[in-house]
């Protein structure tokens, strides 16, 4: 049985670390903002350490009162989802508020280029009639 453990705790620690690669590799490739990686190399390291430090997970949950101490991942797994998606949430709300500003600024602008235009039409109309 202890060999099994080994065997687990080995494939822990080999999943976690390929999965920091690959978000320093999505990093590196600008495919993902260094705010969010923050959250995701974080995960990363608690799961590293748990794979090293087999007792740990054990003892937090005695410290806390849980019986089962697996559960203990899944409620903390959930809690941050949650936060993950309320700062999402968040950040989706500021950009649209942002883009909204952006396309009136832009009909502005948009509006302000077709009445200049029009003034130059109406100014090299009046100067050919002159002209003649």
């Amino acid at each position: 049985m202890e060999g099994l453990s080994f065997v687990i705790q080995l494939v822990s620690l080999v999943g976690a670390s390929i999965f920091m690669i690959m978000i320093f590799r999505l990093i590196i490739q600008g495919r993902l903002r260094e705010e969010y990686s923050i959250v995701w190399i974080f995960c990363t390291l608690i799961l590293i350490v748990f794979s090293i430090w087999r007792k740990g997970l054990e003892q937090i949950s005695l410290w806390l009162g849980v019986y089962y101490p697996p559960s203990l991942i899944f409620l903390a797994a959930i809690f941050a989802i949650i936060v993950f998606l309320v700062h999402l949430s968040v950040v989706n709300s500021k950009l649209q508020n942002q883009i909204k500003t952006l396309t009136h600024e832009m009909a502005y602008l948009k509006q302000t280029l077709q009445q200049l235009d029009a003034r130059a039409k109406a100014s090299t109309t009046e100067t050919v009639d002159e002209v003649d």
